[in-house]
């Protein structure tokens, strides 16, 4: 097993900076730095964790749950936050709370108990539909940062414009003519369903347009559900089809294309399409969604520099909320 000490004359450094280095601490030169992570890779030296968490009190690793790891969003959020950990030393333990049938309560407050008592640096949570999970963050012992719209303020957050973009997608479509434009919802019980629902909303109210509830479905951000609206539309709306349609997620818009275009209804010749997310995978989507939203690496950069402020002690002040802006992407659909 190589040892630091060999890394240390391989590179012609002291043991200090090659711990600098392996520890992610900016005092060294870049020139020492690259010297040093060249000698670690040409003797396959791997520090061990151990060790190091006996010598700081740290653990290195870092929770994280999310609901659904095969969704696109959180498959990218978690990707970005493995990324960003892997720069800076840190070990990212995955959290699913997922179960057959959907989202579990019980099973989030059961990782919530596991993670506190497994001792690690920090938590990361971005599972907005456990209420309970949000009550409990009160009085989490952990460090933690949320990733998503936390009403209670009860740790450092991070989340996207869920107002403000579903305005400006209401206003783009407003734009183009539309009037009638039903909008396929998510969930009541998240909150930032509601949020996106009043922004779209409040953009028809501003055009002079009338709320037509009538033309709101509310979905469940999946697949079928993208389905199920369709089949809804064109069965409640066949004599007076609206002329567009919002969806509050690119899961939900993507099943709609596939249900039009097997309807023999052409988008956006009969009908124009628009969703919320801005996630890689709808790049080799044919026509291509316009979107709005927030690149979910982004989101994960930013919590987990929340946390590892918290975790250093760079700042111990009152929970923080940064709210990031979403960019509007105009493609095929609409």
């Amino acid at each position: 097993m190589v040892k630091i000490q060999e890394v240390a004359e391989r590179a012609g450094v002291s043991l200090t900076t090659v711990s600098h280095v392996i520890n992610h601490r900016d005092r060294v030169s870049p020139a020492l730095r690259e010297r040093v992570e060249r000698a670690i890779a040409e003797l396959g030296y791997i520090p061990n964790r151990q060790a190091q968490g006996l010598r700081t009190g740290r653990t290195n690793a870092i929770a994280i749950m999310i609901p659904d790891i095969g969704a696109p969003f959180y498959t990218e959020l978690v990707r970005g936050l493995q990324t960003a950990c892997d720069s800076e030393g840190l070990d990212a333990l995955i959290y699913n709370t997922d179960v057959p049938g959907g989202h579990s309560e019980d099973h989030g407050l059961h990782y919530l108990r596991m993670i506190e008592k497994r001792g690690v640096d920090g938590l990361i949570v971005a599972d907005a539909a456990l209420h309970r999970i949000q009550h409990e963050l009160l009085k989490v012992t952990v460090p933690t940062a949320f990733i998503g719209n936390l009403p209670n303020g009860a740790v450092d957050s991070i989340e996207q414009d869920g107002f403000d973009s579903a305005y400006r997608m209401g206003k783009y479509l407003i734009s183009k003519g539309h009037t009638r434009i039903a909008h396929v919802t998510g969930p009541s019980f998240f909150n930032m369903s509601m949020i996106r629902q009043a922004g779209f909303e409040h953009a028809l109210a501003d055009a002079g347009h009338p709320i037509d509830d009538s033309l709101r479905y509310e979905g469940t951000f999946l697949p079928p559900a993208g389905h199920d609206a369709v089949r809804w539309l064109l069965e409640r709306h066949s004599n007076n089809m609206p002329t567009a349609i919002f969806f509050a997620s690119s899961r939900m818009a993507r099943a709609a294309l596939a249900a039009l275009a097997d309807r023999g209804i052409r988008v956006p010749g009969d009908i124009a399409v628009a969703s919320y997310d801005l996630t890689k995978d709808l790049e080799d989507v044919r026509p291509r969604l316009t979107t709005i939203g927030v690149d979910p690496a982004d989101l994960s950069r930013g919590a987990l520099k929340l946390l590892n402020e918290r975790v250093s002690g760079a700042y111990s002040g009152p929970p923080r909320r940064i709210v990031l802006p979403a960019t509007l992407e105009v493609h095929m659909t609409a």
